[in-house]
């Protein structure tokens, strides 16, 4: 049975559990095969989170880019869920080797220390963790072939980013993630972009006509949705327990377009 939001959030009414607690229990009552795989070039280990989905053909694959809070439970969450739409889904830990003693995300005392690491992280780093795991995902028999790239907050920014670095991806999935500020990388994408945006969220939204401008005057695709009501990572506040109204809405919403549109590729 696929883990649906209703489902998570059912789950959480019912429960007296805490968000994280709901997010654990949803991915340890998941039917899928998820696994830790330890992506190796250079001296560089990078730890990534991969679920398989429950198909009987090979399935198109995304790489799921975690916000700046490190690869969470949540993070986690979204690609079990991807996974349950028939992809292979794959959350790389992009501050592997930066956590205490070496470690990754799971390794910091707290998210205030995670996030204070994710933006001391070389950007040709980030980069290089992402063409590994691209091309980690082009190798597995079990995927046909076809790599988008999903990205949430800093995540969404760095999915932007990638689109500037990678000729091979077939889409970009940026959730209210800022695009590059300079006008010449936007000549480098070669994919199509779709932004999903919250209409309370005018640091990151200040940013959208820049990133249109530039990808027009480019002949890009820039396809952006913003959803009223909803803030800033509405796709992790809207998957609460707790969650209001504008952002439960808009979660579900831009779920459903992120999986047809990765459907249609």
């Amino acid at each position: 049975m696929k883990i649906t939001f209703s489902l998570i959030l059912l789950i959480g009414l019912l429960l007296p559990l805490s968000a994280q607690e709901v997010f654990t229990k949803a991915l340890n009552e998941s039917p899928r095969h998820h696994e830790w795989v330890k992506l190796e070039y250079g001296d560089r280990t990078l730890h990534s989170f991969l679920v398989y989905p429950e198909v009987s053909d090979k399935a198109k694959a995304v790489i799921l880019i975690h916000e700046n809070r490190g690869l969470n439970d949540w993070a986690r969450l979204m690609a079990d869920q991807l996974a349950a739409e028939g992809f292979i889904v794959i959350a790389p830990d992009l501050l592997s080797g930066a956590g205490p003693n070496g470690g990754k995300t799971s390794d910091f005392p707290d998210t205030d220390a995670a996030r204070e690491a994710i933006y001391g992280l070389s950007a040709d780093q980030v980069t290089q963790d992402l063409q590994a795991v691209d091309a980690y995902l082009r190798s597995l028999p079990a995927a046909n072939g076809t790599v988008a790239v999903a990205g949430f907050c800093w995540g969404g920014s760095q999915t932007f980013r990638y689109a500037t670095n990678s000729e091979d991806i077939a889409a970009a999935f940026v959730f209210y993630g800022t695009g590059p500020k300079e006008d010449a990388p936007y000549a480098q994408i070669k994919a199509p972009v779709y932004g999903f945006y919250g209409g309370n969220d005018a640091r990151v939204n200040a940013t959208l006509k820049h990133s249109a401008t530039q990808m027009r005057a480019n002949s890009l695709a820039f396809e952006q949705v913003i959803f009223d009501g909803a803030g800033h990572a509405f796709m992790r506040s809207g998957s609460l327990p707790n969650a209001d109204g504008p952002n439960a809405k808009a979660r579900e919403a831009a779920f459903a377009r992120l999986v047809e549109l990765l459907e249609g590729l």
